[in-house]
């Protein structure tokens, strides 16, 4: 049947004449080739397996748990290692549900909340115009704790600024000591940091303007402080957080984050980073004199250090595990608030994942470990607190989710990987298995026709790094044709696109597209090794290999390589245009999504921390800059932006088409009106895609 060819209009930006379109898209789209297969399936897709996983509670006595299977509420005996039915199945919490309650209060992005309740639920701090008060918890007998703040001023207590929100996850700037006596809070000058003005609401009659002090690449950043106010003496101190060292780009603590008390209340634990933030200290402060000491100090000076490493105290609330990544990978090493190392507890060539339980009457760290075939393949291990008698208790050939029993000696197990859908199990304490408790039902998947998404392995640029992709096909693939193909990319530093979780097929193979999803020298959980390969060249090293990932599939004869196309959003939006620029023999059209631009655009503690500061990496910036590619534009590109995105600036895009329009390029442009960090809608841009890599 021969489908007549949608005309579509392309925008031509020539020097400054911008010409736009309002596009009737529903109607393109429609008659479309594999819009009605897309319709019919995708809906579907993602609730084609029911997942075998289960949740279980634990008696008290431990001798049995119970969970939730096939419509049924069981119990397993562990003495008798059998399971019964007790009847039937409770109703569980659903995981959007989850994620509101544990997610749906936090402040708007990049903010903090203005009020902070006390532990004795006696009083709480607020935040207002600059200032910190103390209230009552019904807002009676208020209590000014600092009077000389006032944002029009540029100065504010108990409030920080958009970046430190958004790159530092700072939602609070007040925080009470346990006993509820002592309240700690952020003291930001910004008298010296510009505006960025954005503006809201240009759909309507009037609109607004936004003024934000952001910090850019290379700009001068808001100077942070700390104050602790004693309830009891209505006094204020203030924290020495860098050590009687003034303010500046390499003092350490410039950057001040992760405020929280120790757990009995006697110091004030902090992060402080210098700018570069290759080096960082975990400190302790006293809270009377306000000075401090350092706990434990990490350096990355080849690139970084992590901004924030996991660590958990013991039940004395004096030693804690430690997250480390001075041997180029995260191991664990036990401290004491004094500062005194205790033990190196891991000390592996591989990075550790997340520590699961400490048993201190078994004297055991239970912690998972990137130490399977590849580093998505997350196992448990067990170790003595003392370094000793590591051993691994999971199957390698599986990823794992577990979780130990209160008394240590057994592990529910939940494993898949991206084509193994997810099965529970009990295992004893030495990784035995004892029973299945639940599997995957694959049978819809199967009705659909659905295809599992396979796994690939190519060779970065760099000759040597083994790096990894997954191929979606679509549920009527026919290896004896060729697919145009999408790659649907994020790319950013310390990100995965290959995952050994359960994947089931993208919906956009359904319009008869092959989807590629790839990882590259900036992927996570390797080491710094790799990390420090793309410092100071972030969007550069990693496209190469992304390019090069999505040209190893070229020798399979269902692949067609003249019809790629690349999407994404943010720092997708980044590699899309970055990718199509710089290689025209692999892309022939992208959708940027709300892409970084130029990195100089961006929030400094971002940027600065994967490109090194501006004045010493000025070549890197440019080097990394999309508009310098601008004038290599082959392929077809789609450019959206929201024009009221606070987070990627709309100038990002609107650089990018002042430079196409300069280099005389014909491309197409979409605007979301009063819209934020979004993407073009999913029917648009498969327009856009089944247009020009279809239909033309």
């Amino acid at each position: 049947m021969k489908i007549e060819k949608p005309k579509l209009l392309y925008i031509t930006f020539v020097l400054t004449a911008v010409f736009s379109f309002e596009l009737n898209a529903q109607q393109w789209i429609k008659e479309m080739p594999g819009y009605e297969r897309y319709k019919a399936v995708s809906p579907q897709i993602r609730s084609s397996v029911k997942p075998g996983q289960v949740s279980v509670k634990w008696a008290d006595d431990g001798k049995s748990f119970t969970y939730n299977s096939e419509g049924k509420k069981m119990q397993f005996d562990l003495k008798k290692k059998k399971a019964i039915v007790l009847g039937e199945a409770e109703k569980e919490e659903s995981p959007m549900t989850r994620y509101r309650r544990m997610y749906g209060n936090r402040p708007e992005r990049g903010r903090q909340f203005t009020f902070a309740d006390a532990p004795d639920g006696k009083s709480k701090a607020i935040y207002r115009n600059g200032n910190v008060f103390i209230t009552g918890m019904n807002g009676e007998n208020e209590l000014a704790v600092t009077t000389e703040g006032d944002e029009r001023k540029r100065l504010k207590f108990g409030s920080a600024t958009w970046v430190y929100g958004e790159e530092l996850a700072q939602t609070t700037a007040m925080w009470w000591s346990p006993d509820s006596k002592k309240l700690a809070f952020y003291k930001f000058d910004y008298t010296k940091v510009r505006d960025y003005y954005l503006q809201y609401k240009q759909t309507e009659l009037y609109d607004s303007l936004e003024v934000e002090p952001y910090t850019k690449v290379g700009a001068i950043n808001p100077e942070v402080g700390l104050m602790i106010y004693d309830v009891n003496s209505k006094k204020t101190v203030t924290v020495d957080v860098r050590d009687g060292q003034p303010f500046s780009d390499q003092s350490i603590g410039h950057y001040i984050y992760d405020i929280h008390w120790s757990p009995d209340g006697t110091e004030l634990l902090f992060h402080r980073t210098n700018r570069k933030q290759n080096v960082m200290e975990w400190v302790a402060a006293n809270p009377e004199p306000g000075k401090c000491r350092v706990v434990v100090r990490e350096e990355w000076l080849p690139s970084y250090t992590t901004n924030s490493p996991e660590f958990k105290f013991l039940s004395d609330n004096y030693r804690f595990v430690w997250t480390s990544e001075n041997t180029g990978f995260k191991n664990y090493k036990l401290f004491n608030l004094s500062g005194k190392q205790l033990a190196t507890l891991t000390n592996h060539p591989f990075e550790v994942a997340g520590i699961v339980k400490i048993d201190e009457k078994a004297g055991t760290l239970y912690y998972m470990a990137r130490s399977a075939d590849n580093h998505m393949k997350l196992q448990l291990h067990r170790v003595k607190l003392d370094g000793t008698g590591d051993v691994r208790l999971t199957d390698p050939a599986f990823n794992h989710i577990v979780e130990i029993s209160p008394d240590g000696k057994y592990i529910v197990d939940l494993a898949q990987t991206h084509d193994i859908p997810p099965f529970t199990q009990l295992l004893d304490g030495q990784g035995k298995l004892i029973a299945k408790l639940a599997e995957s039902d694959m049978s819809k998947f199967n009705e659909l026709g659905l295809k599992k998404v396979e796994a690939f392995t190519y060779t970065s640029v760099d000759g040597k790094t083994k790096l990894h992709g997954l191929l979606h096909f679509p549920s009527s693939f026919d290896p004896n044709k060729k697919y145009p193909v999408l790659v649907s990319n994020y790319g950013g530093p310390e990100t995965n696109e290959f995952r050994e979780t359960f994947v089931t097929p993208n919906s956009l193979t359904e319009f008869g597209f092959l989807v590629v999803s790839v990882d590259g020298r900036n992927v996570g959980g390797k080491g710094k090794a790799i990390m420090d390969q793309i410092y100071g060249k972030l969007g550069y090293a990693e496209m190469e290999d992304f390019a090069e990932g999505v040209k190893s599939l070229f020798n399979r004869s269902y692949v067609d390589k003249n019809r790629v196309g690349i999407f994404g959003t943010s720092f997708g939006g980044t590699t899309s245009a970055m990718c199509l620029l710089r290689f025209p023999d692999v892309f022939s059209a992208a959708v940027a999504n709300s892409g970084v631009m130029d990195w100089r655009n961006y929030d400094n503690i971002y940027t600065e921390r994967y490109m090194n500061l501006l004045s010493e990496n000025l070549e890197g910036y440019e080097l990394t800059s999309v508009m310098k590619y601008a004038p290599e534009l082959k392929g077809k590109l789609m450019i959206y932006y929201g024009t009221s995105d606070n987070n990627v600036h709309p100038s990002n895009s609107l650089q990018l088409i002042n430079a196409l329009q300069k280099a005389g390029k014909s491309f197409e442009v979409q605007v979301g009106p009063d819209r934020g960090h979004t993407a073009v809608s999913t029917e648009r841009m498969m327009e856009f895609f089944i247009q020009n890599l279809v239909l033309d």
